[in-house]
């Protein structure tokens, strides 16, 4: 490839891998309106199923389908390919688009487990390019005020939350295929469905300590779980409930954060806007609160708002966020609640690593909980 690290200030090639529900619903209206603006063109899409990918660029304006990944990236020489297949192909594609000089965005869950993701940040180069995770819901202009509000200490230490992704999902769902099985889906709803709410909850409070989970299959026969809740103590004191389910039939996702001078709580389904936040002060505060609920003007949590930063973060060559170090934490956040759920006891944070059989698979091989092997079906 002819790739040069750091910063490009070209309409940045890109392409799209996969073209399911999550590439033409999400993926491919962010890009369009970021080459709209002259940020980017779309060059390639690539999927296995063929005429699938000619009609995705048929409606899309694509000029270039593909059914092979490694073709594109040698034909196409993209800056940077967006990753929209199931979890189980992330490391692979992502790792070759990344040797092949193109920056990554991968749909969530980022990909199986820690050392996969370990395995695709060690082929990243530095100044780029890097793969960044899609986590949009912690990327709007409200979450950004909040964020400030807490971390400058104006609301006081946070003392108690609870994180709740609670949706339904039915029998028809689970009767597809590769749903609910740890090879093709990588996780339940924890990994699968809820994770998006983990990662705004760490984003606004920060590293965690401890954590005690409980996971369960209520309802569904499939080999993950349906439901999961977890105890969880943050570095900053705070302690926190969250809830994963998919069993729900009055969905709500939402993050409440109680401080000590006020509670802080945003209430919504798949994304969420300036006005499903509420900032209520405690009753004794005295002085003027009115710059807490003053949000700035509404950028809603999407896809969009992160893609901007994106390209903003390959524009000069620079690690984006959601990547890395940070785009790690909210996967090594889940494999703990698996582990504590299948093993029954406490993990404490940065406790999973090479060696630990949580590390490879969520599952952690776990009596069970993982998958029969062929010989103990005999």
């Amino acid at each position: 490839m002819n790739h040069t690290q750091g910063p490009r200030t070209h309409r940045l090639r890109t392409a799209i891998v996969g073209t399911g529900a999550i590439a033409r619903h999400s993926h491919l209206p962010a890009l369009q309106e970021l080459a709209a603006e002259g940020e980017l063109d779309l060059v390639a899409a690539v999927d296995i199923d063929e005429d699938s990918v000619r009609q995705f660029c048929a409606d899309g304006k694509i000029p270039n389908a593909y059914s092979d990944l490694e073709q594109m990236l040698q034909e196409q020489q993209p800056d940077l390919v967006t990753i929209c297949t199931p979890p189980t192909l992330h490391r692979d594609q992502s790792i070759a688009a990344l040797k092949a000089g193109a920056w990554v965005w991968c749909e969530k869950p980022p990909c199986p487990s820690l050392a996969d993701y370990d395995a695709i940040q060690a082929a990243e180069t530095d100044g780029g390019p890097y793969a960044a995770i899609v986590f949009q819901q912690r990327f709007s202009s409200s979450a950004d005020h909040v964020r400030a509000l807490i971390s400058s200490g104006t609301l006081g230490r946070p003392l108690v939350a609870h994180c709740q992704t609670t949706w339904y999902r039915s029998r028809d769902y689970f009767a597809v295929p590769w749903r609910g099985k740890w090879e093709t889906e990588g996780g339940g709803t924890t990994m699968g469905h809820g994770i998006h709410q983990t990662d705004l909850l760490l984003d606004l409070l920060g590293p965690w300590s401890e954590m005690q989970a409980m996971a369960g299959r209520l309802v569904h026969d499939i080999e993950t779980e349906d439901v999961s809740t977890a105890l969880v103590r943050f570095n900053n004191g705070a302690l926190a409930t969250v809830v994963n389910s998919a069993l729900s039939p009055d969905q709500a996702s939402g993050i409440r954060i109680d401080c000590e001078r006020a509670t802080v709580e945003l209430r919504h389904l798949y994304g969420y806007s300036t006005d499903d936040w509420r900032i209520t002060p405690a009753r004794d505060i005295s002085d003027d609160t009115s710059a807490w609920n003053a949000f700035p003007p509404d950028v809603p949590s999407s896809h969009r708002a992160q893609l901007r930063g994106l390209v903003d973060s390959i524009r000069a060559g620079r690690r984006p966020l959601s990547s890395g170090v940070d785009g790690r934490k909210s996967l090594e956040f889940v494999t703990a609640l698996y582990k504590s759920a299948f093993t029954g006891e406490a993990v404490h944070a940065d406790d999973i690593a090479a060696g630990d059989p949580f590390y490879t698979a969520l599952h952690g091989n776990t009596a069970g909980w993982a998958p029969a092997s062929p010989s103990a079906e005999l």
